[in-house]
């Protein structure tokens, strides 16, 4: 029987909840039964959360034993990463596991807004099928130009896509990315990528500031033409200003997959317009990355075997 326990919170995949289980005493919490919370926390050597689970100074001082958090993911901002140093709580994430799937989810929101598919489903006549022909003009992007809002991991695995599909690619990030930027790419200013991008993908992370970046000042910016895609965090889009841009045709169209909060609620300002698209929260979900992320589990066994748990 080993001697450690870790508690899972939002589930993991197949593969490595089996291996776990194998490796250590695993008991499977949920968010919607806080009752089992207190009693189950205060055996936990480990713990691994994913999107909604807060790991903060409360369930830090539910958690006695613990010494180690999982994040089966990449961002960090529902762990107070300050509350699990001071504790002596490792903290451990998986920062590479979804970046092919966020970057492919990029262009598949960008070809779902700028050049839809049109489906037949059964036979039309030929005055139908021809209407399509000469009525539909998708977006090219080759010759667009890409802004790209954030030149960390997965901007610019985004980045190297566009260049390989013949786009230009600009970008604006608050630190010094030139030595990581190994492609065609031109660091600009803030207010010309929003003036000059075709497309603009948020890659941003959820640091102090970038609540509300994208506002109603920064919209007025962007082109009328433009598009605005969105994976990275909710806060950063001012979710009233932008449908003010859409209504008055100041933007073509934006694709969201994160919102605040998540799910949005019915006075979301978003719901029911032309050329939005709302999806709940789906970038990262493919089965490799789902995988990928989950073996988080591998590194909090191996964190447990080589350090001594915490003093209960």
């Amino acid at each position: 029987m080993s001697p450690y326990t870790v508690v899972t919170t939002e589930g993991l995949e197949a593969d490595p909840m089996a291996w776990l289980k194998q490796q250590v005493n695993v008991i499977e919490l949920s968010l919607k039964e806080p009752a089992r919370w207190d009693a189950e926390l205060a055996r936990a050597d480990g713990i691994i959360v994913r999107t909604y689970t807060q790991v903060n100074g409360a369930l830090i001082a539910r958690a006695h034993r613990l010494k180690v958090v999982g994040r089966a993911g990449v961002g960090l901002e529902n762990i107070d990463q300050s509350a699990c140093a001071v504790a002596g709580i490792k903290v451990i994430s998986t920062p590479h596991a979804n970046t092919n799937a966020v970057r492919e989810y990029v262009f598949n929101l960008i070809f779902a807004l700028g050049r839809p598919i049109i489906r037949l489903t059964e036979p039309v006549d030929p005055d139908t099928f021809h209407t399509y022909r000469r009525t539909s003009r998708g977006l090219e992007l080759f010759g667009r130009t890409l802004g790209v809002l954030g030149m960390g991991r997965i901007g610019r695995a985004v980045s190297r896509t566009a260049v390989a599909m013949g786009m230009r690619v600009i970008y604006h990030d608050v630190v010094d990315v030139s030595a990581e930027v190994d492609f065609p790419a031109e660091s600009v200013p803030l207010d010309e990528l929003l003036r000059s991008a075709d497309i603009l993908t948020i890659h941003v992370s959820h640091r102090p500031g970038n609540r509300h970046f994208i506002n109603a000042t920064r919209l007025k910016l962007m082109k009328p033409s433009a598009l605005l895609i969105n994976t990275a965090r909710g806060e950063v889009i001012d979710a009233g200003a932008l449908a003010d841009a859409i209504k008055s045709r100041k933007l073509d169209g934006a694709a969201l997959d994160v919102h605040d909060p998540e799910p949005p609620g019915p006075d979301y300002p978003l719901w029911h317009l032309d050329r939005v698209i709302l999806a709940p929260h789906l970038a990262a979900r493919t089965q490799g990355a789902m995988d990928a992320m989950s073996w988080v589990a591998r590194d909090v066994v191996e964190y447990l075997q080589t350090h001594a748990p915490r003093a209960t």
